[in-house]
């Protein structure tokens, strides 16, 4: 059977057939999962196996424990998101930035309200002292720095990521805000949120 190549780096060991890559995927399902039922602290490798289906020893396989676990589902949400902006962007004109940034914002939207373990792991660790949000937030704004630059027609420059970086931390409070008290988000503050980024960005990107 032909390798699977896999780009999540937070794997003890990289599955390399397709059987293998679908036994990860029902590891990393069975967490989100978990996370949604019992949350981090209850949360086990032991669980995950037995929610997976699979023997505990194909998790130790892929990972040395539960945060190795978390970490690699937090960088699949983040493959995720980038393929989902990938495929909207493709639909969108270079010269309509406030629509990229529109789809930007909701496809985050979308997977804050029906990914399985998102509220917990979005693009993160669970716990702050054990990734700083911050450094969750460099990710994700370096990705999306480099699909923004790919669409406009250009390259990540330090201007434009510095940007990018700006309205992620912005974002991420907002709708920290906003998802506190109401699991869709509270509308008005989302709102107030795209105007926002829209209100920062135009003075780059206009």
């Amino acid at each position: 059977m032909e390798p699977v190549p896999h780009a999540n780096t937070n794997l003890r060991r990289a599955p390399v057939q397709q059987r293998s890559a679908e036994r990860l995927a029902r590891i990393l399902d069975a967490c989100a999962e978990l996370l949604d039922e019992t949350g981090y602290e209850q949360l086990s490798t032991r669980a995950v196996a037995l929610r997976a289906g699979v023997p505990i020893g194909s998790v130790y396989r892929f990972f040395s424990n539960k945060r190795a676990l978390t970490d690699a589902l937090a960088q699949r949400n983040l493959d995720s998101y980038a393929e989902r902006i990938t495929g909207r962007l493709a639909v969108i004109p270079a010269t309509d930035w406030r629509s990229a940034i529109d789809a930007v914002l909701d496809e985050y939207l979308a997977m804050k309200r029906s990914v399985a373990g998102f509220a917990l792991v979005d693009f993160g660790a669970v716990a702050p002292e054990e990734d700083p949000a911050n450094a969750a937030n460099q990710r994700v704004a370096g990705r999306l720095a480099e699909l923004l630059a790919a669409h406009l027609g250009g390259a990540p420059d330090e201007d434009l990521s510095r940007t990018v970086l700006v309205c992620v931390e912005a974002a991420d409070a907002l709708l920290q805000l906003a998802f506190r008290t109401d699991p869709s988000g509270d509308r008005a503050i989302v709102a107030e949120t795209r105007i926002m980024l829209r209100a920062y960005l135009e003075r780059v990107l206009e």
